[in-house]
């Protein structure tokens, strides 16, 4: 492990599935935190302002790439995916073609 890696997210929650969005995570599948967890992903949350979602999260494995592809073959994972995606949308216009979630760049961090 070469240490702790920070990545944040940001994306729009559509107004109208707000409040199914915060439902579905009231109760988070376990089946979906195992494999977050599994994946070395530690410390997740997201946070919520209006109809924005901010999501943080540390990654404490060695091969972050490879372990974001495991929990996307997961298929309990896709299928939660297919309750939670609806309920986004993209905000940030310079967002990877096909990516909702835009990673933020961290510009400082208190150690």
């Amino acid at each position: 492990m070469t240490g702790i890696e920070r990545h944040a997210l940001v994306v729009g929650v559509r107004p109208e599935k707000r409040e199914e969005y915060l439902e579905l995570h009231s109760a988070v599948w376990p089946q979906v935190e195992k494999t977050l967890s599994d994946c070395n992903v530690t410390n997740y949350s997201i946070h919520i302002v209006e109809n924005m979602l901010f999501a943080y999260y540390e990654y404490v494995g060695t091969d972050h790439a490879a372990d974001m592809a495991r929990i996307a073959e997961d298929e309990v994972t896709r299928e939660w995916w297919t309750h939670t995606d609806p309920c986004q949308v993209r905000i940030v216009p310079e967002t990877d073609l096909g990516a909702v979630w835009q990673p933020l760049r961290e510009v400082w961090h208190l150690a």
